[in-house]
């Protein structure tokens, strides 16, 4: 999308908002998220719109997803990959990612909690779960834990937090079987790709263009760009577009910014070009969009 000769990404100037919150004559830029864990049925992610876990994003948290029905794509890292029933996707914090909510798509997304004090992967894993007594011991796993949750009780959060413990147990144990099985390296694209997306998701909210990436990678942006098509589907410049543009959707629907300030911490010269290129992208004004989430 261009708008006046310039991309709604390359129109975002250097800004540290996204890095952690801030507030400006006491009006919250960024809410701060629930720091314990949660667990939340996936289907429940998009209710307010598909682009909240469709949409390439990062959390400050780990998240595991495990899905028992339905199937579609995931995106970590710059790669894509399918995901079906039975699937464990495990996501370290600050790790940029999506998912396609297509069809019948239902599972659990645990939220592990930014000081869950856990011994968690440090790397994503997609890991497909065939043995019965292995998806019988997850889900064994989450009853117990939402139970907790749910039923409120003094050291219920405690309670949780230790059978999350065993739930990153059952993880290393997929994670040690799927090593085991033997697979074929990651090729020369996808590793690009997902250096590209390390990145793309430290410096999104700067005046980077996908040319300034290519440089920092040492390449140029046509072999980066084909490297992202071949890994991802999506060209460099969508995922640069695509994570832009959840950044302006998740202020406004996520705090009571103005618009205009919205477009200033998004780098943007007025609200007027932000509105313009908000626009060109949703078919919503900013206003509009917020009305609506």
């Amino acid at each position: 999308m261009t708008v006046s000769g310039k991309t709604f990404a390359a129109a975002a100037a250097s800004n540290p908002v996204a890095a952690r919150p801030r507030s400006a004559r006491g009006v919250t830029i960024i809410p701060d998220p629930a720091s314990g864990p949660r667990l939340v049925l996936i289907p429940r992610l998009a209710a307010g719109g598909r682009w909240r876990v469709e949409a390439m994003r990062s959390l400050r948290e780990p998240l595991l997803l495990w899905f028992t029905q339905g199937a579609g794509r995931v995106t970590i890292g710059g790669t894509t990959r399918g995901y079906g029933a039975h699937n464990a996707v495990f996501i370290p914090a600050g790790t940029m990612h999506g998912f396609e909510m297509t069809g019948r798509v239902f599972g659990t997304a645990i939220f592990f909690g930014r000081d869950h004090g856990l011994p968690l992967p440090e790397q994503p894993h997609h890991l497909r779960v065939r043995e019965t007594a292995a998806q019988q011991e997850i889900g064994l796993i989450l009853d117990a834990a939402t139970r907790e949750l749910e039923a409120g009780r003094p050291g219920a959060e405690r309670a949780a937090r230790h059978y999350l413990g065993l739930l990153g147990v059952w993880l290393d144990r997929q994670i040690t079987l799927a090593e085991g099985e033997s697979r074929p390296a990651p090729d020369a694209s996808r590793r690009l790709a997902e250096r590209y997306a390390r990145l793309l998701e430290r410096n999104f909210n700067s005046a980077m263009g996908v040319a300034d990436f290519a440089a920092a990678l040492g390449v140029t942006p046509t072999h980066l760009t084909r490297a992202c098509k071949a890994a991802s589907g999506r060209s460099a410049h969508e995922l640069l577009q695509d994570r832009v543009l959840f950044e302006a959707r998740r202020l406004l629907a996520e705090t009571n910014l103005p618009v205009k300030q919205v477009a200033a911490h998004l780098g943007f010269g007025s609200a007027a070009y932000f509105t313009r290129s908000f626009h060109a992208r949703t078919g919503q004004t900013p206003s509009d969009f917020r009305r609506k989430h």
